[in-house]
């Protein structure tokens, strides 16, 4: 299929074209030319006021549920959301029945994504079965197509246990992803622990569930000298331990959540559980430090935490309705929204795409003639509106439905295939 992208601007630092309007053909997945006009008949045309093009984004942890439980979104289904959202490839959580915890597992996995357009990279589960018991075969995972471990939803309690993870994967330069979230201290809690939980007389989980865990695991990567991502940092005092932390130059890097961004424990007033997440919605001034961590480069890269739950798991009383928000395809139109008046595009594209590429050893494929196009087609003027009934994604736990957000995601090319939003 040959695509001809129109008057584009490109988003690609490492390219001597960032930041000029061209034109690009891509025929049969490859950049064949690009110039400041070209003439041709092609397969598809893409233009649009404002059209931006860059590297192909990365979401550092999603879930997609399959296998075990496909009533919540599937593989396909789920690479949809991510194509729909701007994103070439994803790194998939584990918690999966069975977890993505031995390499017949990650090679089922990456079967079924196999042929479209978005990538899918398996995260490896750390301990067997996900039960943070014994470690899992992490070298055998890495060989059949594993790009990092955690146990996903699951964080490492066992301080010993982390401890022996980050060792292992020392041996071949691997990255542990981890959640923050100490369980013993979040028993029991609803939402973050403040003066809106006891306003409403809501167990809370307060800020040190997620600054112990934090803490902890910053001493072993010291002591290790290995290399740890943290997923979906939600409070102040995590930016500024992450902040230190590189600063003494640990290899540590962080990721946050488009929903911890744009919103806060206000909005569990309305007792809706769609803004029920784990680590939890926080305080202002939390995300405020969020933002700023963003900016000066604390924070490194974005996860959408892509987590859906169908319509029986959120509608029930609060305290036993599932955690999560399915944000993926419109996690771009969040950030953004949020994030406009604070930071550039060319610095939203290096936390979607440049960095998470970076921190995970995947290919930067710069943008230029005859190199394969790995590329998001988007725009940062204007606002779109994502309509229930063109969500992609199984499930509808996603609070953003129906709300104007900034920019608009045209769709992506990637692997030789070519994915156009409506």
């Amino acid at each position: 299929m040959q695509v001809h992208i129109r008057k584009a601007r490109v988003i690609d630092p490492g390219s001597r074209y960032h930041d000029k309007i061209t034109d690009l053909l891509v025929d049969d997945g490859v950049i064949v030319q690009i110039a400041a006009s070209i003439k041709c008949t092609a397969d598809a045309v893409i233009e649009a006021k404002g059209l931006c093009v860059s590297t192909g984004w990365v979401d550092v942890f999603a879930d997609y549920r399959e296998p075990g439980y496909e009533h919540k979104e599937t593989i396909t289904s789920g690479m949809a959301c991510a194509a729909a959202g701007g994103f070439t490839d994803v790194l998939l959580a584990p918690n999966t029945l069975p977890p993505l915890s031995t390499k017949s597992v990650i090679q089922f996995v990456l079967q079924r994504a196999a042929g479209n357009a978005v990538r899918l990279h398996p995260i490896g589960a750390a301990t067997q079965n996900t039960d943070g018991k014994d470690l899992a075969e992490m070298m055998d995972m890495r060989a059949h197509g594993a790009v990092a471990f955690s146990d996903g939803w699951k964080p490492v309690q066992s301080t010993g246990l982390m401890l022996k993870a980050l060792e292992y994967v020392k041996a071949f330069h691997g990255v542990m992803i981890q959640l923050p979230v100490d369980a013993s201290l979040v028993s029991g809690g609803l939402m973050n622990e403040g003066v809106v939980s006891t306003s409403l007389g809501m167990a809370g989980i307060p800020a040190l569930a997620e600054t112990i865990m934090l803490h902890r695991d910053i001493e072993l990567v010291r002591y290790t000298g290995s290399r740890l991502h943290v997923s979906g940092i939600s409070t102040a005092g995590s930016v500024e331990m992450m902040r230190k932390a590189k600063a003494e130059g640990l290899s540590v890097t962080c990721s946050v959540t488009p929903y911890h961004l744009a919103l806060t424990d206000e909005e569990l007033r309305t007792y809706n559980s769609d803004y029920k997440v784990s680590p939890p919605l926080r305080t202002e001034a939390d995300r405020q430090a969020l933002i700023a961590g963003v900016k000066d480069g604390t924070i490194d890269c974005i996860a959408s935490h892509h987590r859906p739950q169908e319509w029986d798991a959120k509608t029930k009383e609060f305290e036993y309705a599932a955690d999560g928000m399915a944000v993926q395809e419109i996690a771009f139109n969040i950030l953004w929204d949020v994030l406009k008046e604070h930071i550039s595009i060319e610095r939203l594209v290096e936390l979607c795409s440049v960095m998470p590429r970076d921190i995970f050893g995947l290919e930067i494929p710069e943008i230029k003639k005859g190199n394969k196009a790995v590329l998001t087609l988007f725009t940062i003027v204007g606002q779109s509106i994502l309509e229930s009934g063109n969500v992609k994604s199984l499930s509808r736990n996603n609070p953003f439905i129906g709300k104007q957000l900034s920019g608009k995601v045209f769709g992506i090319i990637n692997q030789n295939q070519v994915y156009l939003n409506n």
